[in-house]
């Protein structure tokens, strides 16, 4: 991996893992719907725009479907159960929880396909849930209905995240990489608008917003959302999708210490603990290993 693509991958996990930080910052004013309707918006424009510059039109025709289902469960879902997470939850258990999308990916794919995982990605399923059980049962302040009910907000969002994945690498047709990014945000915006006149924030709650909140908003939907996007297809390309794949492993990290730093968020042993066990079940689904990698990369340079 150059320098380069080192930068740009170890940047998308800061981007990705301050996304939970935004989103407990702005959410208490704006509620999740208009704070969503906010992010895709504003990553739609942007990438309109990068489109302009780039004169690079929205490949859209014959995409309709695609990119409604994919806006569906690419962002619009899980953005919205995200946020209504961020509601109670730290920034690094969110972080944690989004972590989980390669495992219900794999799973995913193997109902998809009906061929029985094997032995070892069994094992990384148990793990996994194994480490969402220590985190919710080490640390006390979870054992309520509001904490359980966002935990399972997280978790389904993750796995919205990996029927997109899935969907998308099994369409017979998909559009070029800015048009994927591009066309999910626009669908997203149409499947939330909606919903907009029936949670819109009290007069009240607006009245708390701040420019760090405004700030935060113009973050996530620009930084987290269209830069974010255009890095990571970068990535994808000039080093592929199973080495891009480490940024799932980078994301808490950074998740936590953004939450550490500016909310100061305590890092208990259960969050630790389970993140560990998260990951590293993960790793073992997804069947990642930083040596295998670095084997193939000095593969590829001979």
């Amino acid at each position: 991996m150059s320098a380069a693509s080192l930068f740009r991958l170890l940047s998308l996990a800061a981007i990705w893992g301050g996304s939970f930080l935004f989103m407990r910052l702005s959410v208490p004013a704006l509620g999740p719907v208009w704070l969503i309707i906010l992010r895709v918006l504003l990553a739609g424009l942007f990438l309109t725009g990068v489109g302009l510059v780039l004169r690079k039109a929205l490949q859209i025709k014959g995409f309709y479907k695609y990119f409604l289902i994919l806006g569906l469960f690419n962002s619009a879902v899980p953005f919205l159960l995200f946020a209504f997470a961020a509601q109670t939850l730290s920034a690094s258990l969110l972080s944690i929880l989004n972590s989980m999308a390669p495992l219900f990916g794999v799973l995913i794919s193997s109902l998809w396909t009906r061929s029985l995982p094997t032995v070892k990605t069994m094992i990384g399923m148990v793990l996994g849930l194994g480490g969402v059980a220590v985190l919710v049962g080490l640390d006390a302040a979870h054992l309520n209905a509001q904490s359980l009910i966002a935990i399972g907000a997280g978790m389904t969002a993750a796995l919205c995240y990996a029927i997109a994945s899935v969907y998308a690498r099994q369409a017979k047709r998909t559009p070029d990489p800015l048009s994927n990014a591009h066309g999910g945000m626009w669908a997203s915006v149409l499947l939330i608008a909606p919903f907009m006149p029936f949670f819109a924030p009290q007069a009240a709650q607006l009245a708390t917003v701040t420019p760090v909140m405004v700030a935060a908003v113009l973050a996530l939907g620009i930084v987290c959302s269209g830069i974010a996007y255009m890095i990571y297809f970068k990535l994808v390309a000039d080093i592929g999708a199973a080495q891009a794949l480490t940024v799932t492993f980078l994301v808490p990290v950074f998740g936590t210490l953004w939450g550490y730093l500016f909310l100061h968020e305590g890092v208990g042993w259960s969050t630790l603990i389970g993140g560990a066990l998260i990951l590293y079940g993960t790793a073992l689904v997804v069947n990642f290993s930083p040596s295998v990698l670095l084997k193939r990369r000095q593969a590829t340079l001979e």
